[in-house]
């Protein structure tokens, strides 16, 4: 259904609202906080234990995380890989699911 007889000025407007509108629809949709990846951290172990995430099936616990790095179970070692991954979960890179088991986020 057409309306006729609309008052000057009215046409226009509508006019410009659809040139709006299909302009907007054009334009990229601009990235949100949420998806724009994390940066990984420079250094050589924070690449290791992404790669060791990679090829797990489940969450992990710091000690798998040094058992699949060949890293000695020790606890200055098994802490600094706690502390690591607690960073990861800080940044968005992983999550911790529960205390102590961390794992990568589902998209």
């Amino acid at each position: 259904m057409e309306l006729t007889g609309l008052p000057d000025g009215f046409d226009t407007a509508a006019e410009e609202i659809r040139i709006t509108h299909n302009t907007l629809l054009e334009l990229p949709d601009p990235q949100s906080p949420a998806s724009q990846v994390p940066k990984l951290p420079d250094h050589p172990a924070y690449q290791e234990i992404m790669a060791v995430f990679t090829a797990a099936d489940s969450p992990l616990r710091a000690r798998a995380v040094c058992e699949a790095m060949d890293v000695q179970i020790a606890p200055n070692h098994v802490n600094n890989v706690r502390l690591k991954l607690k960073r990861l979960a800080e940044r968005g890179i992983l999550i911790e699911t529960e205390q102590g088991l961390f794992t990568r986020p589902r998209p």
